[in-house]
Order: structure tokens, then sequence, then C-alpha cells
């Protein structure tokens, strides 16, 4: 009973959720913020440190030292939106997964570790070596076989299982297979995201389960193990759950309190007169990538660089831009407000 209140609360969570995606106009804008928190958290499970802002940057601007995790988290930016682009015409499958993770890999440093290809070898889990791992996954012999029984599990409508539960399992069952030399956990949690959208749960992909795990991470691991060496499913599902609805409510506070700002700052902007039609422009962008320079707002609004300086100035002045330390190439503003919408949700 347990179990099937935590489902029912779920279900209305996410369908609440989903509801923002008919009446906030321009979703697309705010759903690449929500790519990249997902990108930070995911990447941070596997020790990547990157931070939003340092995700927002250019490659140019980002520190020497920092930026293999920051490819690693523009490759996961990347990786989300193809496999997004690409339920478009093809369906939740281990072809989707794998070129998913091809590009995941790409020119990383995971680049030797054959991208978008299973293991051909033995890999385990934890330890130093095989003789001491937490957990061995399978035989890269029985991996095809394997993930083929996940894709013909998730696309099984003649027996009827949850579909929220039959992603928590898919996830399960794929992070116990562990079929790719590595990113397994990257792709593993960008599965759940995938599913959702490919069976129409979500209309538009705007919940990524990655914070939670990562805030939860020892439960996260020893909530599988547990289904590993106990087969304690029932335990999995309420984690998993828990999850989901966690991260739901997280969704629809950020998305109320985006359109409480755009409220605000469209009233803010309306001041400037004739300028407000370029300043609509750089805050359009903003909602996007809230990371500029005044550069770039000549380029967004097509105006001189004298022109774009007053827009950075009035921008400022109405605290909608923020200068921020640490630009190698001219000073970097950033639209903290909106910024902190997202940087608040992982906390």
């Amino acid at each position: 009973m347990e179990l099937i209140k935590l489902l029912g609360e779920a279900d209305r969570k996410l369908g609440k959720l989903d509801m923002y995606s008919d009446y906030i106009p321009n979703i697309d804008l705010f759903i690449s913020m929500h790519v990249f928190k997902e990108a930070t958290q995911s990447s941070k499970i596997e020790g990547t440190q990157t931070n939003m802002e340092e995700a927002l940057l250019q490659k140019e601007d980002v520190a020497l030292d920092k930026r293999d995790d920051w490819e690693e988290v523009q490759n996961y930016v990347a990786a989300m939106n193809e496999a997004i682009e690409n339920l478009k015409t093809l369906p939740f499958s281990t072809r989707l997964i794998c070129e998913s993770h091809k590009t995941l890999l790409q020119g990383v440093r995971g680049k030797h570790k054959l991208p978008g290809e299973f293991r051909r070898s033995q890999n385990w889990i934890g330890g130093a070596s095989i003789d001491d791992a937490v957990f061995v996954p399978p035989p890269h012999t029985s991996i095809g076989e394997l993930m083929g029984d996940i894709e013909k599990f998730a696309h099984n409508d003649t027996q009827y299982f949850p579909e929220l539960l039959k992603i928590a399992l898919i996830h399960y069952q794929f992070e116990t297979i562990h079929p790719f030399l590595d990113g397994n956990g990257r792709v593993g949690r960008l599965m759940i995201t995938l599913y959702l959208v490919g069976k129409g749960i979500l209309k538009q992909p705007v919940l990524y389960l990655s914070d939670f795990f990562e805030r939860n991470r020892t439960h996260y691991y020893d909530n599988l193990m547990r289904v590993r060496e106990k087969n304690d499913l029932a335990q999995w599902f309420k984690f998993f759950l828990v999850g989901i609805i966690k991260t739901a409510e997280s969704g629809i506070a950020t998305f109320d309190n985006i359109l409480k700002l755009q409220k605000q700052v469209d009233t803010q902007i309306q001041a400037l007169g004739s300028r407000t039609a370029n300043a609509r422009k750089i805050v359009h962008y903003l909602y996007q990538r809230p990371l500029i320079n005044a550069a770039k707002v000549g380029e967004v609004a097509e105006v001189s660089s004298a022109s774009a300086y007053k827009l950075v100035a009035d921008l400022e002045r109405f605290g909608i831009l923020k200068e921020i330390p640490g630009g190698k190439r001219g000073r970097m503003y950033t639209f903290d407000a909106y910024l902190q919408l997202f940087k608040l949700a992982c906390e």
C-alpha cells in the first residue's frame, strides 16, 4: 500500500509539472537551463567538478586545468539535446542509448573506451581490481541479450506495469548490466528522462533525477546494491518514487519562480522606452544562457558597441545583470536572479 500511495503521488506531481509545458510561453528557453543543471549534477556524481557558471562559459574563458571537466559537461548537454531530438524519429532503444553514449564520450577522457559500443571485456564496480570489487557485472558476452531484454520490456504493452516502476526497474537493470566501459552512470540517468519523454509521460524534458541522486548518493548506491544482494525491489521502487516526487516539486517551484521573475523583469525594462525592444532581445537570450558580455549583447540586439554598453548599464542598474569576476576576454555578466533559481533547486 505504501508503494501504491507513492506511485499515485508521483503521477500527480509529474502531471502538474507537465502542465507547465502547455502554458509557459517559449518553454524551450528554460529547458536549456534544466539540461545544464542536469549535466553538472550528473557529472558531479562521477567526480567532475564544474559548477553551473563554469558550464555556461565559452571554452576560451575556462581555466586550462578545468577544461576536461567542462568538456564532459558540454558532452552531456549535447548527448541529452541530441537524444531528445532523436526521439522524434527513434523509439527508446539500445540504438538511442548507444548514440547518446557516443556523444557523451566524444573527445574526452573516456574517448578510448569504445564510445557508442558495448564493452568487449569484463568490468567491475568499486575496488582496485576485480578481486576486491564491490560488484561484478555480467560478462560482456551476455550484454547484447540483456540489453535486448531491456528494450523488449520497455515496449511490452501486453502486460500492464506502471510506467514509473518500469523505468525504475530499467534504470536498475542498466546500471547492473553496466554495458559500457565508461559513462554507465551518466547514460543510465539520462535514460530516465528519455523514457518519460519517449512514452509521452512528459511533453518536454523537464524532470531530471541526478540532483536527487547526488544529494542522496549513499542511499542511491545502497538501494541498488540491496536489489542485487537481497532482491529488495520494493525499497528501490520507493526510493525512486520519492526521487520523482521531490524532483517534480522542485521543478514546479522553479517554474513558478520563473514566471514571477519574468513578470518583474518585463515591468522593469518597460521603463527603458525606445531601448525596451533591444533589452527584451537580451533578456530572451539570457533565459537560455544567463551569462553574457558586451560583445554578445551587441550581437544579440544588433546594435553598435556603444549602444551595447548602454544596454548593459541599464540592465545592471535594474539588477538584472551582475558583473562576475574572472572573464578572460573582457567583463562577464550573469542574470543572477535567474541562475539562482536553478542553483537553489540543487540545495
